[in-house]
């Protein structure tokens, strides 16, 4: 079996060094967790430190800022579905007259449309 040349060794030990810098939104999202470590610490929360370290592993692994683009795309799109289920659902009731109904239906569709701005706040950068 032949060996790989100095050279091809140098720089596949090197690559990790010359990877690229994460990009605004990714590091924003790094900081956000790390904070979020921090603050597990100070109050002991072990089982909480343990979700956010796997959480900071695999965004330093795997985060883009398209990435998070995408997700956050798909989560508006997904509380809009919600908000517009909920209006029919509310214009439904209405139309029934029930105020019981009514009430729980309103307070279900403000719930759908605060998700939605919170899906639709920018990403950080």
């Amino acid at each position: 079996m032949k060996r790989p040349p100095p050279v091809l060794l140098l720089l596949a030990l090197a690559a990790p060094a010359f990877a690229a810098e994460p990009g605004p939104a990714c590091a924003a999202k790094r900081a956000s967790i790390e904070t979020q470590i921090t603050e597990a610490k100070a109050h002991g929360n072990k089982p909480q430190l343990a979700g956010l370290e796997r959480a900071l592993r695999a965004t330093k692994a795997h985060c883009t800022d398209e990435g998070l683009a995408r997700e956050r795309e798909a989560r508006i799109r997904k509380a809009q579905k919600e908000v517009t289920a909920r209006e029919a659902d509310l214009a439904k009731e209405q139309q029934d007259g029930n105020e019981k109904k009514i009430a729980k239906r309103s307070a279900k569709l403000d719930a759908a449309q605060r998700e939605l701005e919170e899906a639709q706040k920018p990403l950080e950068r």
